[in-house]
């Protein structure tokens, strides 16, 4: 598995202010999936996108930059092309925040296999709100009864975060730091064979090391 390179070029964009446009999923998949599979995935990012429509992030950009980053991290970098694992990244937080997708309607529009990746990757953001680490400990178990793709999103998901804590995504990134290394990154550890996890592992601790040496 290739590494790549994030450092920015002359005249790029900061890379939290970067996004994978749908043109551009649709060319990374043209020689890799079926005309129903990608449809499939293009459905998923026009639900994302419309769930998300009205989000910003901490930093200030549009939440559904980092759905489209967790995908793209997936296809560039791990060369993964499964169509369920694409669509769960691309939906992985709509539950969070939608008042009306449900998982039953996950289930019709994508099956059951990503109806339960994204019901798996889902938590209650309002519990959390008041007990943040209870809800973090429940979810973090729950990961590890799941599937390996399960936690290969939520992984993936943190390491997009890790890479904009530099544009003050968090308000506390020592925190969120230390909350991956101990809670999330021993997920990873015990999957030596899954070589996907493993890469991701390793950008995780590079990325921490960039903030805690």
């Amino acid at each position: 598995m290739d590494q790549r390179s994030f450092n920015l070029t002359p005249n790029a964009q900061p890379y939290n202010q970067t996004s994978l446009t749908k043109q551009e999923l649709e060319a990374r998949l043209h020689d890799h999936a079926s005309l129903m599979d990608l449809n499939k995935i293009l459905s998923a990012y026009e639900l994302a996108e419309s769930v998300h429509e009205e989000q910003k992030r901490n930093d200030d950009t549009p939440y559904f930059y980092h759905s489209s980053r967790v995908c793209k991290i997936i296809i560039d970098e791990l060369q993964c092309y499964d169509v369920d694992i694409l669509c769960s990244a691309l939906l992985h937080d709509v539950l969070e925040d939608s008042d009306t997708i449900t998982k039953s309607v996950l289930e019709y529009n994508f099956g059951e296999h990503v109806a339960y990746m994204i019901e798996t990757l889902t938590k209650d953001l309002e519990r959390q709100k008041q007990t943040p680490d209870e809800i973090d400990l429940a979810h973090v178990a729950q990961l590890r009864r799941a599937s390996d793709d399960c936690l290969l999103i939520r992984l993936v998901a943190r390491l997009d975060n890790f890479r904009c804590l530099e544009f003050n995504l968090k308000r506390n990134p020592i925190t969120y730091i230390n909350n991956t290394t101990e809670r999330y990154i021993p997920l990873a550890e015990r999957l030596k064979w899954n070589n996907s996890i493993q890469y991701i592992l390793k950008e995780l601790k590079k990325e921490r090391n960039k903030f805690v040496g």
